[in-house]
């Protein structure tokens, strides 16, 4: 059997002890690899030009160039890069920038070591995690980057479509949902991306802001 190549990380946060605890906890995780570490912003884009690593794993108030910032610019000369911001900030300023500039998760560190390890492979699946904490709060604010929102007409959702826009806006995966709908994983990642169709969005976090103003959910 071929061993699968691990998904690599680089960690971004100004606390080394934070990191040091982080980067010892993912080498018991066989299926990740930490293959670098940064104290700040202007730290990470030197190492994600040489590592070009799969994740970069953020915090957001670091000196020098904060993860915003991080975000920005990754994206900007790295698109095949994932940046998640791990952060104990709730500060909706920089976390609606963020999201602004294309970052792909925001975690709180407050959640556990099992939590942390489902949230990276959400990001490998394609999928954005949220903090539960902050994911209503975050998006009932975020404005994102289209004027108007969804733009043109969109059709009718379906009863179920409306469902899951509301477990999205609860920040759950497209495992959770299935498991409160009874569905596969894979049917609930089918049913979003026709929600996303109808409504000319580019991705959940846009759906889940869209089903807030919309009074679809709370």
């Amino acid at each position: 059997m071929i061993k699968q190549q691990a998904t690599t990380l680089l960690l971004v946060d100004d606390h080394t002890l934070f990191r040091d605890g982080l980067r010892q906890l993912i080498s018991h995780w066989e299926e990740f690899q930490v293959v670098g570490e940064a104290a700040n912003g202007q730290e990470a884009l030197e190492l994600c030009q040489q590592k070009l690593p799969d994740i970069v794993l953020t915090d957001i108030q670091m000196p020098v160039m904060n993860g915003v910032e991080v975000v920005r610019h990754i994206r900007a000369e790295f698109p095949t890069v994932c940046v998640v911001i791990l952060t104990m900030s709730v500060e909706e300023r920089d976390l609606f920038e963020a999201l602004k500039q294309g970052a792909r998760g925001y975690i709180l560190k407050n959640i556990s070591a099992q939590q942390l390890r489902e949230r990276l492979h959400e990001v490998m699946r394609g999928e954005s995690p949220l903090s539960s904490a902050i994911a209503t709060r975050i998006l009932a604010e975020f404005t994102w980057q289209r004027e108007g929102g969804a733009g043109g007409a969109v059709e009718p959702l379906t009863e179920r479509e409306i469902q899951i826009l509301q477990l999205v806006v609860e920040g759950l995966t497209n495992e959770e949902i299935g498991a409160e709908l009874c569905l596969s994983g894979q049917t609930v990642k089918k049913q979003l991306s026709c929600v996303l169709q109808k409504l000319h969005l580019n991705n959940r976090v846009q759906a889940a802001v869209y089903a807030i103003r919309k009074g679809l959910a709370e």
